[in-house]
């Protein structure tokens, strides 16, 4: 039984990996290895800060990733990988529209408060 196991599952990894590998397969591994690199930033900006931060890259990456994701979903006609994508794709966009917006406004208390300054000096 092991045995037929052991071969099985080569049969299943070479089907996969050889037989079924495509440009369009290539493709949606590298889509994977984009959306994965963005632990990586997480992970290197975090140990630099020494306390958990997502920096823009994070979203950046998120974003690539999920639409190279979705992308490979839609060459595959894949429900199961397009219908997520479309939802992270909108969070992922979300959050770097709440990072700019509190951007412009970290910008504009600066302005304000400079423009405080030189008014009453």
């Amino acid at each position: 039984m092991l045995m037929r196991l052991s071969h099985d599952l080569g049969l299943f990894f070479y089907d996969v990996v050889i037989a079924r590998f495509d440009l369009w397969a290539a493709f949606g591994v590298l889509a994977q290895f984009v959306f994965g690199a963005r632990f990586l930033v997480q992970w290197v900006a975090s140990e630099k800060a020494e306390r958990s931060v997502i920096p823009v890259g994070f979203w950046i990456l998120s974003i690539v990733g999920g639409l190279m994701t979705m992308v490979y979903g839609i060459a595959r006609r894949d429900i199961v990988i397009i219908l997520p994508q479309v939802f992270s794709i909108f969070i992922y966009v979300r959050n770097m529209m709440l990072i700019a917006k509190h951007k412009r406004k970290a910008q504009g208390q600066i302005v304000s408060s400079s423009e405080v300054e030189a008014s009453a000096g």
